[in-house]
């Protein structure tokens, strides 16, 4: 199996009970997670070698961090111990025509404050296959900018390929910032992912003609945005899932990729996704299942199937994390999306 490394912060997760507004509750659900942890989580579930770094505090609160990744075999021993604290995100789960809302409270976590004296490079990316990041991370903090673009040259100083989900968080910077930093990190990029706001906030690339809050697609202007992307950038492959929110709890699931060295585009299966469980993390299992598909020797098509399957699924799971099983994916990807009980 194949090594895959992702680098980001992870967080402590505390979620309303249900649907309850905040000013509703008196408990929170705990859950940890993050961008990239969710990767990595995905990619250890279907069998492949999965490290996570990051710097967590060294106290109760980041060690319980580390073993929610333990738990799912994640490897974690490269992440550095250290700073004040683990950062916090409070969900307020939305229903029907109420949207989700997601309140921050990261400034100055353990990562936000680490450098690359934290870490040995070398001896994370030795052997390694694949190395992900996210938009997120640079957006928490200069330093940690800094150190994301340390370690995409690690990265391809060893040979690894690198992709990079966009997620665009405005709660945490500016377009005008996001697309500086991230401008000048995609010379590092093989594999771009991201979705219609990405393109457009994180890089300045807009699809023409479409409107997700209406469900108005235009596959043509993806086409032509991927096709400016690869010939600015270089990517190997730039990818996009396509979610049409019908509401919170109803949405169109889809993808598509454009094959930067082929010039084929390719548009996936949709799923109708209702209710929704839990929708947060959908993104990155999505990324984490067509990374899987590409480790896997899938081609680009086959590896963006299993992508968006395995993130329809995970929208059925509470919690930031996608448990399914590689079988349960090739079952919705064979077609088998009944629901039916398992004896």
């Amino acid at each position: 199996m194949a090594k895959v490394v992702t680098m980001g912060e992870i967080m402590l997760r505390l979620s309303t009970p249900g649907n309850q507004k905040y000013i509703q509750a008196t408990q929170f659900d705990i859950n940890y997670g993050g961008g990239e942890a969710n990767v990595a989580v995905s990619l250890a579930n279907y069998g492949h070698d999965a490290e996570f770094v990051t710097k967590v505090p060294s106290n109760p609160i980041g060690e319980c961090a580390v073993a929610a990744l333990r738990k799912y075999g994640v490897e974690t021993k490269n992440i550095a111990k250290g700073g004040d604290r683990l950062g916090i995100y409070f969900l307020e789960t939305g229903a029907s025509m109420r949207a989700s809302n997601v309140t921050y409270d990261r400034a100055n976590s353990s990562i936000a404050t680490a450098t690359a004296d934290d870490f040995d490079f070398d001896k994370i990316f030795e052997g390694a296959d694949w190395f992900h990041f996210t938009g997120i991370t640079p957006a928490v903090s200069d330093a940690a900018a800094e150190l994301t673009e340390m370690a995409c040259k690690a990265a391809k100083a060893h040979g690894v390929t690198v992709s990079c989900d966009l997620n665009f968080r405005k709660k945490l910077w500016s377009s005008e910032k996001a697309q500086k930093v991230m401008s000048n990190l995609m010379q590092y990029v093989d594999v771009c992912i991201g979705n219609e706001e990405d393109a457009d906030k994180v890089l300045g690339f807009k699809p023409a003609d479409t409107d997700v809050t209406s469900g108005e697609l235009n596959l043509a202007g993806y086409e032509s945005i991927f096709k400016q992307m690869v010939e600015k950038f270089g990517f190997k492959y730039v990818i996009s899932s396509l979610r049409v929110s019908h509401s919170a709890s109803d949405n169109g699931w889809s993808a598509c990729i454009y094959n930067g060295e082929t010039g084929e585009f390719y548009h996936s299966r949709e799923y109708r996704i209702s209710p929704i469980v839990d929708r947060v993390g959908g993104g990155d299992s999505f990324a984490g299942g067509t990374i899987c598909g590409f480790v896997d020797g899938k081609n680009f098509k086959d590896a963006l199937e299993f992508g968006v399957a395995a993130s329809a699924l995970k929208h059925t799971i509470p919690g930031d994390f996608n448990l399914v099983t590689r079988a349960e994916v090739d079952a919705l990807v064979g077609g088998d999306g009944s629901g039916r009980v398992q004896r």
